[in-house]
This record gives C-alpha cells, structure tokens and sequence, in this order.
C-alpha cells in the first residue's frame, strides 16, 4: 500500500497539474469555449495511453538496450531534477506550439505537458520496482487527480490568480527535486551494492 500510494504521490506530483494551469490556459484561449472540456479531455486521455503504454512496454524496453534498473533510476532522477529546477525558477507561460493551429493536438499538451520526459521515466522506474497492478492503479489514479485539476483550471486559475499558481507551482517544484535526489541516490545504492 505504501508503494502504491508513494507512485501515485511522484506521478501525480510530475505530471504538475497546478503547474500545467497557465500553460492548457494559454494553449486553450483560443479553442471555442464549449469545445475546451473535449479537447481537454482527448489530450489527457492521449496522456494516459502513453503512460499505460509505457507501463507495459517498459520492461521490454530496458532489456531490449540492455538498460538496468539503477541506470533508469539515475537517468530519472536527474531528469526529475530538471524539470523540477525549471518548476521552480521558470517564468514561461506560454506552450509552444504552432500559432497558426487553433486547437491543439497531442504537443504540447499530452506530450510532453503531462506525459513527459518525467513522467514516463517514473512509470518505467515504478513498474520495474512494483507489480503491474500498482503502477498501473497509480497511474490511473495520478491521471484523475491530474484530471480534475486541468478540468478546473479556467475556474482555479480566477481564484488563486498568477500568484498563487506560481506558489503552488514552486512548492510542487521543491517536493520533485527533493525526490529527485532520492531516485539517483537509490540508483547509485543500488549500482554500488552489485
């Protein structure tokens, strides 16, 4: 239970929700508002294929290039690291992607705004540290939470204002680097001890 609940925590803690807010904001000002919810939910459910996806395939993945579960370890965790500085000290709030498209798909919302770099690392890293069922209830799970905020985030977004997005934005930040720092630690361990 505790693993399950740690995944769940990390996934949804990368897949940045709160963070993501003035980014779907921006990427989604443009698409008629009755079309929003749809195109929000097309691009999450996109998110969550990718992820089981990688779930599944990431065992074969890593034997297929001879990659070992430390090695995933350190990659993500410095890859977690990354992602979690630019959480923290990022001012961007606009997605990149084509001005010309009016609504987006697939980039830069599913990849790589919730399913990415990050995120498919720690999927791989869980499923190949925990039973199938638990990484792939985290995800499920993770995705919901991801869900309901990104689905909230024009309401969310008047209340807390930029302020309090950044605030809440950082703070998600400062929790990753900190796991971050475990994942290449637990890599390293793990390396030493063979």
């Amino acid at each position: 239970m505790e693993s399950f609940i740690s995944s769940v925590v990390t996934i949804a803690l990368v897949m940045d929700g709160f963070g993501n807010i003035p980014l779907f904001i921006a990427a989604l000002k443009k698409v008629a508002p009755e079309r929003r919810k749809v195109v929000l939910l097309r691009e999450l459910g996109i998110a969550l294929l990718i992820m089981v996806g990688f779930l599944f395939m990431g065992e074969w993945f890593l034997r297929a290039f001879g990659i070992h579960n430390y090695s995933l370890s350190i990659a993500g965790g410095i890859i977690l690291f990354i992602v979690s500085v630019k959480l923290v000290f990022s001012n961007e709030t606009e997605p990149k992607n084509d001005p010309k498209e009016d609504e987006p798909f697939i980039v830069p919302l599913a990849i790589p705004l919730v399913a990415g770099p990050a995120a498919l690392s720690i999927v791989m890293i869980s499923a190949a540290q925990n039973p199938k069922w638990v990484t792939l209830g985290a995800v499920l799970v993770a995705s919901v939470i991801n869900s309901v905020i990104l689905m909230m985030s024009f309401p969310l977004s008047q209340v807390l204002g930029k302020r309090g997005l950044a605030a809440i934005e950082r703070l998600s930040g400062m929790i990753l680097i900190l796991m971050s720092v475990d994942m290449v630690m637990s890599g390293i361990s793990a390396f030493v001890k063979m």
